[in-house]
């Protein structure tokens, strides 16, 4: 009688199975790739993560920096101004009447008195006759009347009346012409008409705005300006001013403080100072313009750049580490600042400066230092 035989069975579909020494083992499924997957990118990221940080602080921050120069500082007071002329006039109506004529002469010379505009006086006229009409009639009446007082018909007193009644009627007359003559507007000196305002047919107005014609000498001009109440204690006649305007681009503009308005103003908190321009000047009447005054200047200074000095120190760089220093400053300007302690000219600064460089900050220049 035979003895049972037992067959193994095997698995399917990739299952477990019999191993040559009769070991069972298992095979990763795609989750557990993916998984692998994963652990494998975030090893790599965090070793990039790690080699970044490396190359990013290990080796310093990234800083500009620069060497100390030497130069002229100048502390200057701000101001804006208007370029006008030095002698000007400015021509405007008394009465608010229709312009019946105007000259069409910008920019050509006037003598003082010539007629440049005229005014409706057709109503002004019309009086002027009927006033001069019963001035007529009250000098015929005083002449028989003196007729009649050297007869003895008449009393004295009866002259005397009618001849102050001629009198103030030649004052009602003298009055109405003056009027008359009111309504032609004059050049009130010898100049060039700079500007005219205003067209036959027009209503001439009687305010502060409403001008007519603006009569001048071209030469010399000078800027008007308006300097801060807290600025103008620094200002003194003769100092040297610098221009500024946005369409020129040749030579510095320059000019000097000629006077200053003894009484500033209370609501803008300001006084008006007058700025002399040279003859050559190109800067023409009516043009608005930046002054810098020079209020003090110092040559062969020790400068750095505003942005250098952060709270009243500066970050020297010496061998790739930063030694916070406190400086003794100067003038200061809008783009640089003068050094008077603390800072020795070979030494090279961190630019722009930042409180957070603090000492032995190891740190990378971006730029080469300053020569």
């Amino acid at each position: 009688m035979q003895a049972p035989t037992t067959k193994a069975k095997h698995g399917g579909n990739g299952g477990g199975g019999a191993s040559a020494n009769g070991v069972t083992g298992i095979a990763p499924n795609g989750d557990g790739r993916r998984l692998l997957l994963r652990i494998a990118v975030i090893g790599t990221l965090l070793l990039l993560a790690a080699f970044g940080a490396y190359w990013k602080w290990g080796r310093g921050s990234l800083v500009g920096v620069v060497k100390p120069t030497r130069g002229s500082a100048a502390e200057v007071v701000y101001a804006t101004g208007i370029v006008e002329p030095v002698f000007w006039a400015k021509v405007t109506s008394l009465l608010r009447k229709r312009i019946v004529d105007i000259c069409k002469c910008e920019g050509k010379s006037v003598n003082k008195g010539d007629v440049l505009v005229r005014l409706d006086d057709f109503e002004e006229r019309a009086v002027l006759r009927e006033l001069e009409a019963r001035l007529r009639r009250y000098e015929d009446d005083l002449a028989r009347l003196k007729l009649l007082v050297d007869r003895n018909v008449t009393s004295k007193t009866s002259y005397d009346e009618k001849q102050t009644q001629v009198h103030e009627q030649e004052a009602r007359v003298a009055a109405q012409r003056d009027r008359i003559a009111d309504l032609q507007l004059r050049s009130p000196m010898d100049g060039v008409v700079l500007k005219r305002d205003g067209e036959v047919g027009e209503i001439a107005g009687t305010g502060a705005s409403d001008v007519l014609m603006w009569v001048g000498q071209p030469r010399p001009l000078r800027v008007v300006a308006e300097v801060n109440e807290d600025d103008i204690i620094k200002v003194r006649i003769g100092q040297k001013v610098l221009l500024r305007h946005e369409g020129h681009t040749g030579a510095p503009l320059t000019g000097n403080v000629d006077s200053i308005t003894p009484k500033g103003d209370p609501q803008s908190k300001t006084f008006r100072v007058y700025l002399a321009l040279p003859d050559d000047t190109p800067l023409r009447i009516g043009m608005s313009v930046e002054a810098n005054i020079v209020v003090r200047e110092v040559q062969d200074a020790l400068l750095v750049p505003a942005e250098a000095i952060n709270s009243g120190h500066v970050a020297i760089v010496k061998n790739s580490r930063v030694k916070r220093r406190a400086v003794e400053t100067g003038i200061r300007g809008s783009r640089m600042v003068q050094v008077l302690a603390g800072l020795s000219e070979g030494e090279v600064v961190v630019s722009p400066n930042s409180s957070d460089l603090t000492t032995g900050t190891k740190v990378r220049a971006a730029t080469p230092a300053a020569k």
